[in-house]
């Protein structure tokens, strides 16, 4: 049974994912948003959707464990799974100041998190101040885009979404979307605990692997296509904002809902590697392209690194 749930919180993680994703691109298109920072904002945020409401939902069920480790391991899924993954498909290439400035941000959220980690719980006061540090971004961000060229039909339709949605529509996909990663992010925390306890895997691995990569689902279809229709800027976005919003608006509402726990494992081993890669995808983004053969050293060293946190 708990497998089922498991198969079934990721089957609801997954379409719901996409149907908030979907409603929330055609709210931005009819609010004429510029395509970089629907990437790096109403993408970003829909697709992190899934970790926010395990990550609560596990904080208040007393396994914080899964709760941490859903954000870090999906930090790190998103560098080396998805980027990975996207790049094979098309090289990746991205131009321009604004994303180097977004993976800056990206980079100086996961590096406070080391003091933070140091005091042994993530608390109310802190997670205020991580919040309010993401709100803080978000109206940089879009009053930087105003410069920016406005989304157009082919910028959306890399998102497989539709041009000119109706907002009544778009509104309809966003509470589908929610309703279903509602019931997803249930049943995968359910699922996830119990297997963890029945065949003594830590919280922490099932967090930081199965859960992680089931919460990333969203980003990866989101890049996948992206990257498909040869819309770089989409695909590496989403990542970047994911990260983002994962470490200030995830871990920060959860903290604030539910104070969160930190096991030494993640100070030790799993925070230096999401600051490790969020390092070599900020280096590697100086690039003019991230080809194909970096993708599969990406994928490898995701594959090492699950090897590892067992």
């Amino acid at each position: 049974m708990e497998y089922l749930m498991v198969l079934g919180g990721l089957v609801g993680l997954f379409f719901g994912g996409e149907a908030l994703v979907r409603g929330s691109v055609g709210i931005a298109q009819r609010m004429a948003m510029p395509p970089l920072l629907i990437g790096l904002t109403v993408v970003g945020f829909g697709t992190s959707t899934p970790e926010l409401l395990v990550s609560v939902g596990a904080a208040l069920r007393g396994v914080p464990d899964i709760a941490l480790g859903n954000v870090i391991g999906s930090n790190i899924a998103n560098i080396l799974l998805i980027v990975g993954l996207s790049s094979l498909v098309w090289p990746i290439r991205v131009s321009g100041d604004t994303l180097k400035r977004d993976t800056a941000v990206m980079m100086v959220a996961a590096v406070v998190l080391i003091p933070v980690f140091a005091l042994g719980e993530i608390g109310r006061v802190a997670g205020m101040i991580l919040f309010i540090a993401l709100v803080a971004y978000l109206v940089f961000a879009y009053r930087q885009s105003r410069k920016a060229p406005i989304a157009d039909e082919n910028d959306l339709s890399s998102l497989g979404d539709r041009p000119q949605m109706a907002m009544p529509v778009a509104l309809v996909w966003v509470v589908g979307g929610l309703a279903a990663l509602m019931v997803g992010a249930d049943f995968m925390v359910d699922g996830a605990v119990t297997i963890a306890r029945t065949f003594g895997v830590s919280e922490a691995f099932i967090g930081l692997t199965i859960v992680a990569v089931g919460t990333s689902l969203p980003e990866l279809a989101t890049s996948l296509i992206a990257a498909l229709r040869k819309q770089s800027e989409i695909a590496i976005g989403n990542i970047v904002g994911s990260n983002i919003f994962n470490i200030l608006g995830i871990l920060g509402l959860t903290a604030v809902i539910a104070p969160i726990p930190v096991a030494s494992r993640f100070i030790t081993f799993d925070l230096p590697v999401m600051i490790a890669v969020s390092l070599v995808l900020t280096l590697l983004l100086r690039r003019p392209v991230i080809g194909r053969g970096i993708g599969i050293v990406m994928l490898i060293g995701y594959a090492g690194y699950v090897w590892s946190a067992r």
